[in-house]
């Protein structure tokens, strides 16, 4: 999976603001520049988007353990060296361990994203390389777990009101319509009573204000 989308969906998710994110990073000894936080935080093709190297991902992971779990006293996370690649299941061992996540807990949270996995296939991604029962994580699992964790952290993002039946538009023009026709019959049936002037125009139905892709963050 794209390494932008992992770490734009999971600060989402968490979410982590610019500042966070960078005292993330700290706790792995590594500087981040907010410009180049930003270029790795825009979608493929958007303008100054940069892609987010194996090494970027991983230090982030590895800094939000240490973040929620704490530092293990002489130990440090291993650094990517340039040619190394951090693979769809070391993302989702990394994801695990920071958020402390045992295998009820990762199968209930790809359930909120309607993806159904039982224990024997979920520890098939955590076993080693070597082992027989190992298997290869694929995009879908990485992408519906942060799905689900979007679901489980942020429920109010993924909510959608459904409108009222009463106040739905083909309801209104409906009773609209039946008033109208009404009204007009009572007119021809009193031609010389006064008639009043009624307004029956119907209010636009005002849009939702959709806040921005990080939504409404915590005050630090």
């Amino acid at each position: 999976m794209i390494h932008n989308d992992v770490l734009r969906r999971l600060r989402y998710a968490l979410a982590i603001n610019d500042t966070a994110a960078i005292s993330i990073f700290k706790l792995v000894n590594y500087d981040m520049e907010i410009d180049y936080l930003h270029a790795v935080m825009k979608r493929e093709g958007e303008e100054g988007y940069l892609p987010c190297r194996d090494k970027i991902i991983a230090l982030f992971l590895d800094g939000l353990i240490i973040k929620n779990r704490g530092r293990q006293e002489g130990q440090m996370p291993q650094e990517l060296g340039p040619k190394e690649r951090l693979s769809n299941n070391e993302v989702l061992r990394k994801i695990r361990i920071a958020m402390s996540y045992k295998d009820d807990d990762m199968i209930a949270v790809l359930k909120l994203a309607d993806f159904r996995i039982s224990k024997g296939e979920l520890s098939a991604f955590f076993r080693k390389t070597d082992h027989r029962n190992f298997k290869t994580a694929g995009d879908q699992v990485v992408r519906n777990l942060l799905q689900g964790m979007v679901k489980k952290y942020r429920p109010e993002s993924t909510r959608q009101t459904s409108p009222n039946k009463s106040d739905s538009p083909n309801t209104l023009g409906t009773k609209q319509a039946l008033f109208n026709k009404g009204a007009s019959k009572q007119n021809e049936a009193n031609p010389r009573a006064t008639r009043k002037k009624i307004n029956t125009k119907v209010p636009p139905v005002k849009k939702s204000d959709e806040g921005s892709v990080w939504g409404k963050l915590p005050k630090k």
